[in-house]
């Protein structure tokens, strides 16, 4: 029997281990889901549901602490930031519960022409069929409530494959919800190999596939889905954030610190590149990284750490390369720009760095700020555009009217107004354009594209 072997991505610690399932093993897992969704249509009842779905977030608050520690321990998420996920995840939970409410049909007006004369229709919503979701490693719990909540809400059978890197909270989740009493067939965990995992997601028996990580996985994966079986991909962003010259400095720095350095930067709407209007970027660049360079960093799990490592050493390898690209083509490092050890990177804030730069075009997923100075709004916007991905973006300033104007120019699923680009509460739309995603996220969304919609016309004549 072969282990995936879980460490610290601090120190390489030993945490813990998970099984390899065999090809043989999600075979059977599939069977067992295709089985379940042929044998209950209609799904549990959605009392059980609910009961189910309240009982795990039960335990899930008495296990809170434990919960947050192995966040930490697995993700480098510090301990501070692993504690409100826990609690975001908890709430997630009961929303998933209360949301099986409103997954309803509704009545469809047939006497709109004669030929509708005599006759009612309404809309009823069913299970979707077996879902197949696949995580990824920077919310290792809140991103499994994500995926497999909504999923056993619109009465689904799912299985789920974490990120290789954090499978022990996804573990600890599933065994959460089966102990709040949901039968081990609607909830399955599997850890397998790149090539068994493709088969998984391939099989014409999953109607749902729901995957959170890069782009390029994503899109390749969607591309070999079986005929029929839906999907939605949450990818990655570069996300821009335009400051007005009118925009509240004293809310703006602390905002951009903690949406850039939040989990050291390992966020698909992390504040990535910052447009300064009126080329005000040096002074805002000065007063980041004064914050920035103030920051603590070291191992996730110690009380005071505010920045913990990336999830893996190449990682660490691959953010110090494109800082280093960006300074040797003109860019200046006002804090960081230096890694501190193999696992971590030290905040950075970069001045102007070119366009062609990678920081400036990829999503660097570390702690990296990019400030650029702009002469004037409309070449702001153009840059913050031009660029094949689009998720989330802000917008700093104090004038209704500019903000506005913004918000409407401005390429994004959602613009943050005075806020950092990484804000989320779990039940709003959560969506990438562009090569950041297709389909929506968000508790209440996932339940609705996890269901299907059945209508029934009576005839009266």
């Amino acid at each position: 029997m072969s282990h995936l072997f879980v460490t610290n991505p601090f120190d390489a610690s030993s945490i813990g281990k998970v099984k390899l399932s065999s090809e043989s093993e999600v075979e059977a897992a599939l069977a067992i889901a295709e089985k379940t969704h042929r044998n209950n249509k209609k799904g549990l009842p959605k009392y059980e549901r609910a009961a189910i779905l309240k009982k795990a977030a039960e335990i899930m608050k008495g296990r809170a602490n434990e919960l947050a520690l192995l966040i930490a321990s697995e993700g480098g998420k510090p301990l501070i930031d692993a504690k409100v996920e826990v609690e975001r995840a908890i709430d997630g939970v009961e929303t998933c519960a209360s949301e099986i409410a409103n997954n309803s049909g509704s009545e469809v007006p047939m006497d709109l022409t004669p030929a509708g004369k005599g006759k009612m229709a309404f809309t009823i919503k069913e299970p979707i069929g077996p879902v197949v979701a696949i995580s990824a490693f920077n919310h290792p719990l809140n991103l499994i409530v994500h995926q497999v909540g909504p999923a056993v809400a619109a009465g689904n059978p799912v299985i789920v494959k974490p990120a290789d890197d954090t499978p022990l909270c996804c573990e600890a989740f599933i065994k959460i919800l089966h102990q709040a009493g949901l039968a081990p067939e609607w909830a399955q965990f599997i850890c397998c190999d790149v090539s068994v995992a493709q088969k998984l997601v391939t099989d014409e028996r999953v109607a749902f596939f729901s995957f959170i990580g890069s782009s390029a996985v994503g899109w390749k994966l969607r591309s070999l889905l079986a005929p029929g079986t839906r999907v939605a991909l949450e990818h990655g962003g570069v996300a821009p954030v335009i400051v007005c010259p009118s925009a509240n400095k004293d809310l703006l720095v602390p905002s951009l610190v903690k949406g850039g350095f939040y989990h050291s930067g390992q966020v698909c709407v992390s504040v990535q590149r910052v447009f300064c209007v009126d080329s005000s970027g040096k002074e805002l660049a000065d007063s980041l990284a004064d914050q920035a360079s103030k920051l603590v960093v070291g191992n996730a799990i110690e009380a005071e750490t505010e920045c913990g490592p990336l999830i893996r050493n190449k990682e660490v390898d691959r953010v110090e390369d494109w800082v280093a690209e960006a300074v040797d083509a003109g860019a200046q490092v006002v804090c960081g720009g230096k890694k501190l050890s193999s696992s971590c990177y030290a905040p950075t804030v970069l001045l102007n760095p070119p366009e062609t730069c990678r920081v400036s075009r990829q999503e660097i997923f570390g702690p990296v700020i990019s400030v650029y100075d702009k002469e004037n709004l409309n070449e702001a916007i153009l840059q913050a555009n031009d660029l094949q991905y689009a998720f989330q973006a802000s917008v700093f300033s104090d004038s209704h009217s500019e903000i506005m104007d913004i918000v409407n120019r401005l390429d994004g699923s959602a613009i943050m107004v005075n806020e950092h680009s990484a804000f989320r509460v779990d039940w709003m739309p959560f969506a990438g354009r562009k090569n950041s995603g297709f389909g929506v996220g968000g508790i209440p969304h996932s339940i609705e594209e996890m269901s299907q919609s059945k209508m029934v016309v009576f005839s009266f004549n």
